[in-house]
């Protein structure tokens, strides 16, 4: 019996991504929906996205613990801590936890499609701060400071030269600019974790703009609560709390809300939301019930009163 194709009839669309347009409209919801939770389930939210990156740092710290490379070749520390660093963004995005430097994006593209109030976009980036403070501390001092992870005179040695490194070194405004290049960084790769389908995609779409972030050097004030107060735990002499707060939070979380709440939030609302028109996700527009979508329609939003129809699913006689 011969196979004929029926050219006449449409076929089913299988899409591996979505589109730059559903990806800014995928953000926007998420913010919304973040901005809209409970106040007890934001400071939890924030503290296990703190924890997690904190565990991450603890890693890349161990890794730092290598004298020989670090005076002879520091770029091979610096690809392996790269390569390391981004399953704590991994494990944080595909938990649902909050990052604030990811409601900086999030809840500035929501805030600006009229999603969410202004206030509502500053109480999360203030509680998920709060919760991620919480969290990064608790896993440096329960978990790495008291637990003598980096208690042996070599690693105590190598992170208290990383903390002076990422504080006494640099000027304000070179911290501030670091700052910038790090959220930008991190919230384009949750900007892409929003446009894959798929597990696979998600972690790698975070993975490298991640990697990227930590191979520059870059200054993430989330990762900083981990690096600069488990140097100060550990006896930095030329880093003091209040040094910490002016010379590195500050500019860092100032540099983290331009990089992402501007060059990505910011950015891509005016290319794909600003106009105001509808986006539709899955067949379900914002607010809307969900609809099945499929053969050529499969990207547009169908009437209420129109039905599947099996014929118009490719089908090999």
């Amino acid at each position: 019996m011969a196979m004929a194709y029926p050219y006449n009839q449409p076929i089913e669309v299988i899409h591996n991504a979505y589109t730059p347009q559903q990806t800014t409209e995928i953000a926007s919801r998420m913010g919304a929906a973040k901005a809209r939770m409970r106040i007890d389930k934001i400071l939890t939210s924030g503290f296990m996205a703190g924890a997690i990156l904190a565990f991450a740092c603890a890693a890349v710290s161990v890794v730092n613990t290598a004298p020989w490379y670090q005076e002879n070749a520091p770029g091979v520390i610096k690809l392996f801590a790269a390569l390391i660093f981004p399953f704590g963004l991994v494990a944080i995005v595909l938990t649902g936890a909050d990052l604030c430097t990811g409601s900086f994006m999030f809840t500035t593209i929501s805030t600006l499609h009229r999603r969410t109030s202004i206030l509502q976009m500053l109480q999360h980036w203030a509680l998920t701060f709060i919760g991620n403070l919480a969290g990064s501390l608790f896993i440096m001092a329960l978990l790495v400071g008291y637990s003598g992870i980096l208690s042996d005179a070599a690693s105590t040695k190598q992170t208290i030269a990383f903390a002076t490194k990422k504080v006494v070194a640099p000027q304000w405004h070179q911290i501030f600019l670091r700052g910038i290049g790090a959220n930008w960084l991190v919230c384009l790769a949750c900007f892409l974790a929003c446009s894959a389908r798929e597990q696979v995609s998600r972690i790698m779409s975070i993975w490298w703009p991640t990697f990227a972030f930590v191979i520059l050097g870059y200054d993430h004030v989330v990762a900083n609560m981990f690096y600069i107060p488990v140097g100060i735990f550990l006896g930095a002499p030329q880093i003091t709390v209040g040094l910490y707060i002016w010379k590195s939070m500050i500019p860092a979380l100032l540099g983290n809300i331009v990089g992402g709440g501007l060059f990505v939030g910011v950015v891509y609302w005016y290319l794909y939301l600003s106009s105001g028109d509808a986006v539709v996700i899955d067949g379900s527009s914002y607010g809307g019930p969900p609809m099945a979508l499929f053969g050529v329609n499969a990207d547009a939003e169908e009437l209420p009163s129109q039905q599947r129809r099996e014929s118009d699913k490719a089908t090999i006689v």
